[in-house]
């Protein structure tokens, strides 16, 4: 059983696509969504609708959550903002409810699966380091948690102690916990502009970091057409 995880999509359909694409090329036979599915680029309602046409285990992205309701952006990065308001325009009322739905936190086969951090879901933290990644072991089940919101790929390992860094593939081993970011589909900040997702192995236990290839000037022509920040696009080729 192999599992596509996927993570901050960000209306990128574009990198979506080959990211699909290329897990179905991997014989993926399951997939996940950590949430993000929307904000940021130019097809957040294509985007949507691959996700719910597929029918993957889902959870709620920040993103997901602001999208779909009518909230004040006070705080809001003015770009993100910007985005956000763009984005509720373009979604249906079915789309909207559809995401206010998603939970939190999801189990899934026998790994779990968050946006943000399992020690406080909704309020949208960040994990960059092992003190951030303690917090949510303290509440981590599963040997193995996904989780995105960072859009920078890290695997947090605690035995008796806490390490994280970067990786390409790695054995799960038992007796261990797991946190592993998956990095971002469509808008990495790692400095790699590719897009980013993660294939579980649960047969073999291995997670393996894979970043693709897309048509990133195309996903940028549409974020200029719709009239978006023009930030917006420009980061697509920097990965930042």
């Amino acid at each position: 059983m192999k599992y596509a995880i996927i993570a901050d999509i960000h209306a990128n359909l574009e990198a979506l696509k080959v990211v699909l694409n290329d897990a179905n090329e991997q014989q993926c036979t399951h997939y996940a969504c950590l949430g993000d599915v929307v904000g940021y680029n130019a097809n957040p309602k294509e985007c949507l609708d691959l996700i719910r046409t597929m029918a993957m285990p889902c959870v709620k992205g920040n993103h997901d959550e602001y999208c779909s309701v009518n909230a004040t952006l006070e705080g809001f990065n003015p770009h993100a903002a910007e985005a956000v308001n763009w984005t509720r325009q373009q979604l249906s009322e079915e789309d909207a409810q559809w995401l206010r739905d998603l939970r939190y936190i999801r189990l899934v086969s026998n790994f779990a699966i968050v946006h943000a951090t399992l020690d406080g879901p909704q309020r949208w933290g960040y994990v960059f380091d092992k003190l951030a990644a303690a917090a949510s072991f303290t509440y981590q089940n599963t040997s193995v948690c996904f989780f995105g919101h960072t859009h920078v790929p890290v695997a947090f390992v605690k035995d008796s102690q806490v390490r994280g860094g970067t990786y390409s593939k790695f054995k799960v081993e038992l007796g261990k916990k797991y946190f592993v970011n998956v990095g971002s589909v469509g808008q990495p900040r790692d400095g790699n502009p590719k897009a980013a997702y993660v294939i579980y192995d649960l047969n073999d236990a291995t997670i393996e970091l894979r970043r693709l290839d897309y048509d990133i000037a195309l996903a940028q022509a549409k974020i200029r057409a719709a009239g978006l920040p023009e930030r917006l696009a420009d980061r697509l080729s920097y990965g930042k």
